[in-house]
């Protein structure tokens, strides 16, 4: 970030001269005063100071603290410590706002209650809690501008990082500023405006350290020490204590630049060495105490036989102050006193601490007091770490339960016992999004396994972890083998592993091997015991597809399409995402978007924000397919908001779609390549197979049917049996167009596989379309002709388009110009309505071959179209009535953003209310 220099005068200049801290930090102090400016003007900042440790941050930051005169400000300080303690460094900063827990949405409160242990209940999505945070801040700002300050935040927990990360994304329009000091780029913090401190200016670095050196040095020796600390201001005010007058004079014993942090520890440990026993005691205890809580402190202090009296009598030489807080002179303090204790006193620090943390009311910080008491294996403790993680995973701290299992797994004696603990903690450490850690937990369940159980389950952990890595050859490997060897235990759990086998095949696979194989071996699994569910048939469904086709899948998809519409919507979320598939195998275009559309919904009521982008893909291409490109285009929007906050990119599958059928060349192509290029380097086969399909449909609309023709070809090859079967009738026109009549005849046939058995229009009109393309006269004109009354009772207004337009081109060359102009028309007026720029173009140059004059021209111009993505998506849910609360809730945005958003999409609409939204968004497909 660029600094723009500042006249040091007036408040700045008397605050530093206050605060040593800030010598020589004009610049940086002039931007947290415009920060702090715009925030007061009802904006939103962020900004996150990193550094070196001594570096001013801390300085800079109280400096923050003192300028938002008339401001609320919040602080929290991420403790190394704690940092396994989900939603410790969170709970800091929201406490003295809990009193307004009470105006956020139901959902939200109940999720920030939850994860700060006021009420029991289902662990929330991170992303929900992140949203009530947002939404608590925004509330809290309403009466005055509020400063979110959070200092070493490299020591933030991950839960309290990733929420405050996500916040700190989705502020815009609040009076709400977030500042954190961090040693370094915090990985959840990437991407945020940042300001790097680096030492002082050498005039400013050689008047700190005249300050605190009371002999003559020489210059040179002067400019050396400089010069080695890089200006570090904690370094030149502690490390002349460290060396001898002579040293210092001299030149002896300065340092190595790259050491500094260590060299500053080491004066630290100068000063503590010369303190009393009991004193260096009563430091370790504090920093060995999370919270800072004095209480705790002399509780433990006292079990160890350190008075009060005693202590303070002689002082902590300012390396400790006890006031609200226990707090250190400078985090390094800290780690000093606690790197440089004994195991054995670092251990009887921990028990006591143990011994006075109430179990009830901090129940994960006890166990981890206990775990770091403990030297050698211990059943007790490692069963009270094991339910720790429980409580840790109701609160949604999916992290810190990772980690209380890991150590539980560590102090666990009997070898079965740590297989069980090793499994679950590689479950949880995947689910922490942490795959290296569950890798090695899988291996050292599968070493420790006193059961075949127990291998099985590990094997199946391995498969987990292989899959969530990214779709590939090995994880569908291994998930069958899993799945096998769970059928004499746990044939639910079998079921369960051979369908997201299946999945992962069809999604990962380099070719269809491995669906064939997984398919045959789940034709052979008994009958369910009862009715079967939803999961039953649909995976006996896809088995019997690549087995025996589609007509022997067809009665099973058809019951599973029954159930899965009724179907507790809670259970469609562990594998509801390879489900979708099951209306568009059956060519149902009206109920293809149903599953999707209710799995959305859930997703968005629990806030699980991760989870969303799978189901919006799943919707927006159906979505797309109806020619719908507004409500595509906002969950395009959507999808990369959440990729975007969460900081996890996904193949835009309904992106590569949409641009490729509205026919945006520059825009489509460049995105094809990236997402054959980047999901290739990834294994991820499904999105190479999403980008070549996304081609055929682009360039069969540029009527460039050779480049249109490979990238067919390259989707129908795809192990993907949706994707490849959505491709044929791409692959048929282009290779009739390109005089390839094998390549056509083969895709028909392949087309005629799939759709005949499927007595539907959808169906029915696409393989009537097609089979004209190869048909004689006499037989295509009636083929047309079905094709275009068959499509004509689907909601597929692209694909009705698309029977005019082959139509009109075939009567055009039949010499039929009257009649084609007709359906060439209508195909042209229809895909200048959809959006679809290419098919336009190329209906209006058959237009022009049958002599008609027409003008080119694109879809209405309206004010609509000048807004955003964002700004259409929002539009469209208050004009169906939804309340900017409910609003935000849907888009992850707070009431405020909602609001500023209104006021700029009334402006472009040239409207002043809600209810005109209506009149000036009609037409626009609803989301």
């Amino acid at each position: 970030m660029q600094i723009q220099a500042l006249d040091e005068g007036g408040g700045v200049k008397q605050r530093m001269r206050e605060n040593v801290g800030l010598l020589g930090r004009g610049p940086e102090c002039a931007l947290l005063d415009r920060l702090i400016a715009a925030v007061r003007m009802g904006e939103s900042r962020v900004l996150v100071v990193h550094g070196a440790p001594g570096v001013g941050k801390s300085a800079l930051l109280e400096y923050a603290e003192n300028a938002a005169t008339g401001m609320r400000v919040l602080r929290a300080g991420g403790v190394e410590s704690e940092m396994e303690l989900a939603f410790a460094t969170l709970h800091q900063l929201c406490v003295p706002l809990l009193d307004r827990l009470e105006h956020l949405p139901e959902p939200q409160r109940d999720a920030l209650e939850t994860v700060f242990g006021m009420r029991g209940g289902t662990p929330p999505e991170r992303f929900l809690v992140g949203l009530a945070v947002l939404t608590l801040l925004s509330d809290a700002s309403e009466g005055a501008p509020l400063l979110c300050v959070v200092d070493d935040a490299q020591w933030m927990d991950r839960a309290s990082a990733q929420v405050l990360g996500f916040v700190a994304r989705r502020l815009l329009a609040e009076s709400v500023g977030l500042v954190f000091g961090s040693r370094r780029r915090a990985r959840d913090l990437l991407g945020l405006p940042e300001l790097e401190v680096t030492g002082l200016k050498p005039a400013d670095a050689h008047a700190l350290l005249s300050s605190v050196t009371h002999v003559r040095i020489d210059q040179d020796i002067r400019d050396r020490f400089v010069a080695e600390t890089r200006g570090n201001p904690l370094a030149l005010l502690e490390l002349p204590r460290e060396l001898a007058v002579s040293r210092t004079a001299s030149g002896f014993g300065l340092l190595d630049a790259d050491t500094l942090p260590g060299r500053i520890e080491q004066s630290f440990l100068a000063r503590i060495g010369e303190l009393p026993e009991q004193t260096r005691l009563l430091l370790l205890i504090a920093a060995a105490e999370p919270v800072g809580d004095p209480a705790l402190v002399w509780s433990a202090a006292e079990r160890l036989g350190v008075t009060p009296t005693t202590v303070l009598a002689s002082g902590t030489d300012g390396l400790l102050e006890f006031g609200a807080r226990v707090i250190f002179r400078h985090p390094l303090v800290r780690s000093a006193v606690y790197g440089s204790a004994k195991e054995g006193d670092r251990r009887a620090v921990h028990l006591a601490l143990a011994e006075v943390t109430d179990a009830r009311t901090d129940p994960d910080r006890r166990a981890w007091h206990l775990a770091s008491a403990t030297a050698a294996p211990d059943e007790s403790v490692a069963a009270e770490l094991e339910r720790v993680a429980g409580w840790a995973q109701a609160r949604g701290g999916l992290a810190a339960a990772a980690a209380f299992l890991q150590r539980s797994v560590a102090l666990t004696i009997d070898t079965s016992r740590r297989a069980e603990r090793a499994l679950t903690a590689a479950d949880a450490s995947l689910r922490a999004g942490d795959i290296e850690t569950a890798r090695r937990f899988a291996d050292l369940a599968d070493r420790d396994a006193q059961s075949e159980f127990q291998r099985v389950r590990a094997h199946l952990a391995r498969g987990h972890i292989t899959f969530a890595a990214g779709f590939n050859n090995d994880a569908p490997r291994m998930l069958l083998t899993a799945a096998r060897r769970l059928e004499p235990f746990d044939m639910d759990l079998a079921r369960e592993t051979y369908f997201i086998a299946w999945a992962s095949a069809s999604f990962g696979a380099a070719n269809r091997d491995s669906l064939l194989a997984i398919s045959r071996a789940m034709r052979e699994l008994p009958a369910p015991e009862g009715s079967p569910r939803a999961l039953d048939l649909v995976l006996e469904g896809y088995a019997l597809l690549i087995t025996d086709g589609r007509g022997a899948a067809l009665p099973i998809l058809r019951r599973a399409k029954t159930a899965l519409a009724d179907h507790p919507v809670q259970d469609l979320l562990k594998w509801g995402w390879a489900a979708c598939g099951v209306s568009a195998l059956l060519w149902e275009d009206r109920i293809m978007p149903d599953t999707p559309t209710r799995a959305v919904e859930e997703v968005r009521t629990a806030g699980a924000l991760s989870e969303l982008p799978i189901y919006l893909h799943a919707l927006g291409v159906p979505i797309s397919l109806s020619g719908e490109f507004a409500a595509a285009a906002a969950l395009v929007a959507q999808s990369q908001a959440v990729a975007d906050a969460t900081g996890v990119p996904m193949t835009q599958h309904t992106q590569l779609l949409l641009t490729a059928m509205q026919g945006k060349e520059a825009e489509a192509s460049a995105l094809i390549a990236a997402t054959i290029e980047e999901a290739g380097a990834a294994g991820q086969l499904n999105g190479v197979a999403s980008a070549h399909w996304a081609a055929s449909v682009l360039y069969n609309g540029l009527a460039r049917y050779g480049q249109a023709l490979p990238a067919a070809q390259a989707t129908t090859r795809s192990a993907n049996v949706i994707v490849s079967q959505w491709a044929l009738p791409e692959l048929v026109e282009a290779a009739a167009r390109a005089g390839d009549d094998t390549a056509a005849r083969g895709a028909l046939e392949g087309l005629a596989d799939a759709a005949e058995p499927c007595d539907t229009d959808w169906a029915q009109g696409i393989l009537a379309r097609c089979r004209a393309l190869l048909s004689d006269e006499a037989a295509a004109e009636d083929l047309y002709r079905e094709a275009i009354e068959r499509l004509g009772r689907t909601i597929l207004r692209p694909e009705l388009a698309r029977a005019h337009l082959l139509y009109g081109e075939w009567l055009r060359r039949d010499r039929q110009r009257a009649e084609a102009r007709a359906h060439l028309r209508t195909a042209y007026e229809t895909f200048v309505s959809i959006g679809m720029e290419a098919f336009a173009e190329r209906a209006r140059r058959e237009l022009l071959a049958t002599g008609e004059n027409v003008r080119k021209r694109t879809n209405d111009a309206s004010a609509s179209e000048e807004l955003t993505a964002q700004e259409r998506q929002i539009a469209l849910l208050v004009r169906d009535g939804l309340s900017n609360p409910e609003v935000g809730t849907r888009l992850f945005l707070s009431p405020r953003t909602v609001e500023w958003h209104l006021r700029k999409i009334f402006a472009k609409l040239r409207i002043s209310s809600r209810r005109q939204l209506g009149d000036a968004l009609s037409g626009t497909e609803p989301s």
